[in-house]
């Protein structure tokens, strides 16, 4: 990690696990069981109870899930990391937590489709509103934000929309009004990006992406900084009182990640573990890769448009230098002539390939209007603003002239 208080990768390697292997394993060891054995009833009274730090069954926690959450925690610099089963439970868990019947959510419209319709839909259902606005005006997001607000929630880029928030002035003007910041790093990861230098309070990443080492399984983390005063918040006001910043987590780990019951496997955890291990050389490299294929891309005559932060005349280009340096992640978009070439230009792809998902080692091309959205609406799709002439562009490990060849001869 470059940045101040966060683990190096040569530290995170060094951290011993938990407990050491039995067999002095250096990978941790997967700890595939359900249930946990005690040699007394006294001891297992304590484990439930939370006493004595032991496992009791792997819904609530695992030795190997443990070491997981344990390493993210040396290398964002959390102070409380959970993992659940995907991105998506992550983002639940978080507004389950938080949120309750009469509170608001205030954020963008531009969203990754299943975190626009949870809030538009899902939480709907259980009396709690969200309301859209402009992130990129925070005038705007200040004028939403009122004794309701549960939190602020932001992607720091959006997905596909590519729209880079302030995160500095977002958790100020939050801050002011005793409002947490809740936001999504999935696009770049910790090796880039320390969200709590921004004001970041709580994070969630869909581990699926960069972290799982090449799309090996499905995960999602919660990361609490313990920066955000719970006293203020209706739902945990009472809790604070007792257990102050770690409200949160209490609340979280003890009540809503046990009775949602979104856990991760143990084997997941494992394939994680392996992942952050190599985490910041496919980044970069990624990255590296994305950043070449974007300029090449803006010399193509049948390519309308390119968007990607780290292009120099791409209008979040200082503010993403700024918060992520010279990586703003490994995905781009680019706009065809109209909806019909662009699944003409996907047909003909021989070495991207057609898929879902966001940085496997493989580059994979999507068109998000009739995917990722194409259930919403029109009406909800005018709202979230994503073009069908739009095509997203995960670019992976591969050789980067071969990448460039198969963009070209897709577009013949």
């Amino acid at each position: 990690m470059s940045d101040e208080g966060n683990c190096t990768i040569t530290e995170v390697l060094k951290k011993p696990f938990p407990q050491k292997d039995a067999y002095g394993a250096i990978a941790m060891p997967v700890y595939a069981n359900a249930a946990f054995e005690f040699e007394t009833a006294e001891d297992m009274e304590a484990a439930f109870l939370g006493k004595n730090g032991k496992h009791t069954y792997t819904r609530i926690s695992n030795p190997t899930v443990e070491a997981y959450e344990q390493r993210v925690e040396a290398m964002s610099g959390a102070k409380h990391v959970m993992a659940v089963a995907s991105g998506m439970a992550a983002i639940a868990n978080v507004f389950m937590t938080i949120a309750s019947s009469g509170a608001n959510i205030v954020t963008s419209p531009h969203l990754f489709g299943n975190t626009f319709s949870l809030f538009l839909f899902t939480l709907k259902e259980f009396g709690v509103e969200v309301r859209f606005c402009n992130i990129l005006d925070i005038s705007e997001v200040n004028s939403k934000i009122d004794e309701n607000t549960c939190a602020v929630f932001t992607e720091i880029i959006s997905n596909p929309h590519l729209e880079v928030a302030n995160l500095t002035a977002l958790a100020e003007i939050a801050h002011k009004k005793n409002v947490p910041l809740v936001a999504d790093s999935t696009i770049v990861p910790w090796c880039a990006f320390n969200s709590a230098d921004f004001g970041v309070d709580i994070e969630v990443v869909s581990s699926t992406k960069y972290i799982s080492g090449g799309a090996t399984s499905i995960g999602g983390l919660i990361l609490d900084y313990q920066t955000f005063d719970w006293s203020h918040s209706k739902r945990l006001a009472t809790l604070a009182k007792t257990t102050g910043k770690q409200s949160f987590q209490i609340k979280l780990r003890t009540e809503i990640g046990r009775n949602m019951g979104a856990s991760i496997a143990p084997q997941t955890a494992y394939f994680q573990n392996l992942g952050l291990e190599t985490l910041a050389l496919r980044f970069n490299s990624m990255s590296k890769n994305c950043l070449e294929l974007a300029r090449f891309l803006k010399t193509v005559p049948k390519i309308e448009s390119v968007n990607y932060n780290g292009l120099v005349d791409n209008p979040f280009y200082e503010i993403s230098c700024r918060q992520f340096g010279n990586t703003p992640g490994a995905m781009l978009t680019f706009s065809l002539k109209n909806r019909n070439t662009c699944f003409e230009f996907i047909n003909r792809l021989k070495t991207i390939r057609r898929a879902t998902n966001l940085f496997d080692n493989k580059s994979l091309v999507i068109h998000p209007e009739s995917t990722i959205y194409g259930t919403l609406t029109p009406e909800y799709k005018r709202l979230v603003e994503v073009p069908d002439n739009l095509l997203r562009l995960s670019v992976g490990l591969e050789d980067i002239e071969d990448l460039k060849a198969d963009i070209l001869q897709a577009l013949k």
